[in-house]
């Protein structure tokens, strides 16, 4: 990659001032020092954008601030001209002509970007929640599209602008039209659904380039970064289609589980079930972008190629429920096996704890009073996750469903919910000594979604919950038997 000649004295400058070359990407150089960052938009006209006069460079210095500052505080400080004075001198911010702008930042060690964490395998539960949770926080706060936003045609033209691509980098014409007609079709199958989605909000203007290298840690937290700021009618998308880049990047990444994780996480902290749908078909064009993007780079974009064609194809779904008292490790186990069933990234997963917060407005980690628990917000709790199975699966997504379930009646509207998919019922069972251990345990730590006390767990075994026909599980070792059930 190269700066362009008009730009060399200024990138001479930045490179002074940072002591080391930049990283460069085709349309920036970032200059990365000692205690400041400064990003170079590169003077270059491409299909998709012009940078080529200052004043653009200029406008979109400062849009990518204006975006990207109140999610970062700190990571992006401001913009400045770098100054040419009357004997020529050039300078950041000095007195004189401005002859080009540069963003400035505050450095992040290079350890400290997602992508990077996720290969050297430290991405943590705790991590993948909170950044699921940021992605969340930067949706909502994200302007809605204006009215009558036509949704299907956006998508249409993404569509017709990636499948060009890829036919222009040269990836093999038979697959990429054989892909490209698959996924009109999906498309067109899915138009009413992208359209209602739109009415009701769910278009707005997103960061545009949610992947794992556009996240890092700052100040502790997972934070999205490098919004796109130059193309408005492409990040102005349905959030969903957003969250898929993170999605389809963990799951090409070798993290499907981290995928699965963050993928519910998000969920239990919108309720937006309805994406569903459509994920496989977002996951599929996010990595026909990847596809033609590498193999622009002079890499091997076949992989990512792959992967969108193996995000198209659908799986039948099918509907497990996992019951037991408190503390016998029904989440855990849940976890487990949600990422194995069926597509990419794998099953919803359907809390009621996590349900139950949600709909009291806090987190899934605050504490409710035992009003929360009353037997009116109980039902309504199971109805809302017997619901939103009967929605996924309708969308071809597999679930799981994670419960006490103590009430025979609740056990049958788990079965009938997954009607007429596959259903599969596990019971967790171990000696009330141990689950009393656990429950103090997580009680005492206070970073579960769970509220129960031993006290609850008490009176939870000392109701008859009917004849248990699940398959019984033994709680301290569950995973085997229901991975070979499962099978």
């Amino acid at each position: 990659m190269t700066i362009p000649q008009d730009q060399a004295p200024v990138a001479a400058l930045l490179r002074r001032l940072a002591g080391a070359d930049p990283v460069e990407t085709h349309i920036s150089a970032v200059f990365i020092g000692r205690d400041t960052v400064w990003k170079l938009k590169k003077a270059v006209r491409l299909g998709f954008l012009d940078f080529s006069g200052l004043a653009a460079r200029q406008h979109f210095a400062r849009r990518e601030l204006e975006l990207n500052q109140p999610h970062a505080p700190g990571l992006y400080r401001d913009v400045v001209p770098v100054t040419r004075a009357p004997d020529g001198t050039l300078a950041v911010d000095g007195a004189g002509e401005p002859v080009e702008w540069v963003l400035r930042m505050a450095p992040v060690p290079k350890d400290d970007f997602l992508d990077v964490i996720a290969r050297r395998g430290a991405l943590t539960p705790e991590l993948l929640d909170a950044t699921a949770d940021a992605v969340a926080a930067l949706h909502q706060a994200a302007a809605p599209a204006p009215p009558g936003f036509d949704a299907p045609a956006a998508m249409a033209r993404v569509l017709a602008g990636n499948i060009r691509d890829c036919r222009a980098t040269g990836l093999p014409e038979d697959r990429v039209a054989a892909l490209g007609a698959g996924m009109a079709a999906r498309l067109a199958a899915l138009g009413p659904h992208l359209a209602a989605r739109a009415t009701a909000g769910h278009v707005r203007r997103c960061h545009g380039d949610l992947h794992l290298g556009n996240l890092c840690l700052w100040q502790g937290r997972p934070t999205p970064f490098d919004a796109l700021e130059f193309d408005e009618a492409l990040a102005t998308t349905d959030t969903g289609y957003d969250l898929a880049f993170l999605l389809m990047d963990l799951c090409r990444s070798g993290q499907r589980p981290a995928a699965n994780r963050v993928m519910n996480r998000y969920l239990a902290r919108t309720g937006d079930f309805g994406l569903l749908p459509a994920l496989g078909f977002w996951m599929a064009l996010r990595a026909m972008v990847r596809a033609h993007v590498t193999a622009r780079r002079g890499a091997d974009g076949l992989a990512y190629l792959a992967a969108a064609e193996a995000h198209l194809r659908q799986v039948p779904p099918r509907l497990v429920a996992v019951g037991g008292l408190q503390g016998t490790g029904k989440t855990w186990l849940a976890r487990q096996i949600a990422p194995d069933l069926g597509v990419a990234p794998g099953a919803l997963h359907l809390r009621t704890d996590e349900t139950r917060k949600r709909r009291a407005g806090v987190a899934p980690e605050a504490r409710l009073p035992p009003e929360a628990y009353a037997e009116a917000e109980s039902r309504a709790v199971h109805a809302e996750i017997f619901a939103a199975a009967r929605q996924a699966l309708a969308a071809g997504h597999s679930v799981v469903l994670d419960a006490v379930f103590l009430d025979p009646a609740q056990r049958q509207a788990a079965e009938s919910a997954a009607a007429p998919y596959p259903f599969i019922g596990f019971w967790l069972a171990a000696p009330l000594d141990l689950l009393r251990r656990r429950v103090a345990a997580r009680t005492a730590e206070g970073r579960d979604a769970s509220d129960a006390t031993v006290d609850v767990l008490d009176q939870a075994a000392a109701a008859d919950p009917g004849p248990i026909t699940w398959q019984v599980l033994d709680a301290t070792a569950p995973l085997g038997p229901a991975r070979a059930t499962l099978a």
